[in-house]
């Protein structure tokens, strides 16, 4: 039997089986405004025929300066709330899948051109489709960048409340899931690494005035919205920085979110420093999820990176170095990687019936319909 494709609980939220699809950003949103647009609903609604367990969406940012780039999504007003409502409608009327939203705020990394138009790059202040960024630090991503604004205290509360806000639009709309996003050298990892946390208030030095602002965070989301909605962190496990943030560090954050009721941790690395240097290999990421699975009780895991493979995701899971998989890119290029896994893995499937004539003969029984 398919470990892959039994059950799991993340917190108050079961989860017909541990395939996840990892947040995508998408840069598709119109003039500058956060708003989901047609293309969300054609994205979203394919990617939630997949026979995933759980699809959360992109990073979606808590204030207008919070986006990575002028086209990110956003959920920050009542315009981008109502924006999105009909696509989460759309995907409740067709899909029974678990639908979950990831939190975000840029901080330094925001404030840049789509990647695909002049490779990404940071757009100054007063230039069209630029703002001011703020961060743990005046010190910007990369050298000659635009500088970061430093956050103050009274910046610190209104970053709090936003992603309160967020997370009660989010609830509003029905979400089963929120995810704050604390990884890839956004804001809440901007504040965790040394690296780029160089304050001397209550915000930074030690390692505990460093896990101060996503622990505040993840207390305050937890606490305005209801019990039944699964809030965790996705979080870089390192720098891959000589002095960077690093497994220990994610372990005692880890540990401070299990204690605190986190419903789960997903795993990833890198994205805050220019120097990294990363082995990129499948699944190069897992020992990450592994080492933080090993020092926690019960909170469970999810591994990403570079996990492509049905067989390679199945013996993640079965041998107990993660307790789910997510999958990106992998589900851009095949947005039935479930289907094709539970096929080699011997697993069922429930799929909607207008897909169930597609069963090719040698997968006879795998799917069902739902």
């Amino acid at each position: 039997m398919s470990t892959l494709f039994s059950p799991l609980s993340l917190g108050p939220l079961s989860l017909d089986n541990r395939i996840v699809i990892a947040p995508m950003c998408q840069y598709s949103c119109d003039d500058d405004n956060g708003q989901a647009n047609a293309w969300h609903a054609m994205h979203l609604g394919h990617l939630a025929q997949s026979g995933a367990g759980l699809l959360i969406l992109e990073a979606t940012a808590v204030e207008a300066r919070g986006r990575i780039s002028w086209a990110d999504l956003g959920l920050w007003d009542d315009a981008t709330e109502q924006a999105l409502r009909p696509v989460v409608e759309g995907i409740r009327r067709w899909s029974p899948i678990r639908l979950g939203i990831q939190l975000a705020h840029a901080g330094r990394k925001g404030s840049t051109h789509k990647p695909w138009e002049h490779d990404g790059a940071a757009i100054a202040p007063d230039a069209p489709h630029g703002w001011q960024t703020v961060s743990s630090t005046d010190r910007p991503y990369e050298e000659g960048d635009p500088a970061p604004q430093r956050l103050d205290e009274a910046g610190i509360e209104a970053i709090v409340q936003a992603f309160v806000d967020s997370a009660q639009r989010a609830h509003r709309l029905g979400f089963d899931l929120i995810e704050l996003h604390g990884a890839h050298g956004y804001l809440l990892h901007q504040f965790l690494s040394p690296l780029s946390n160089d304050r001397t208030d209550a915000y930074g030095g030690s390692l505990e005035n460093r896990l101060r602002l996503p622990l505040q965070v993840f207390d305050a989301v937890r606490a305005a919205v209801p019990d039944s909605v699964a809030v965790g962190m996705r979080i870089s496990a390192s720098d891959w920085v000589e002095g960077g943030w690093d497994v220990a560090q994610s372990i005692a954050l880890a540990q401070a979110l299990e204690a605190r009721g986190c419903s789960y941790l997903h795993v990833s690395s890198g994205g805050l420093d220019p120097r990294q240097q990363i082995p990129v290999e499948p699944g190069y990421q897992v020992p990450f999820a592994r080492d933080i699975k090993a020092a926690l009780s019960s909170m469970p895991v999810v591994a990403v990176g570079l996990i492509t493979e049905p067989a390679h995701a199945e013996r993640i899971v079965a041998e107990g170095k993660a307790d789910a998989v997510a999958i990106a890119r992998a589900a851009l290029y095949d947005p039935r990687w479930p289907w094709h896994a539970a096929v080699a893995l011997g697993a069922t499937l429930p799929i909607a019936s207008q897909y169930l004539r597609s069963e090719p003969r040698e997968a006879r029984g795998v799917f069902k319909p739902r």
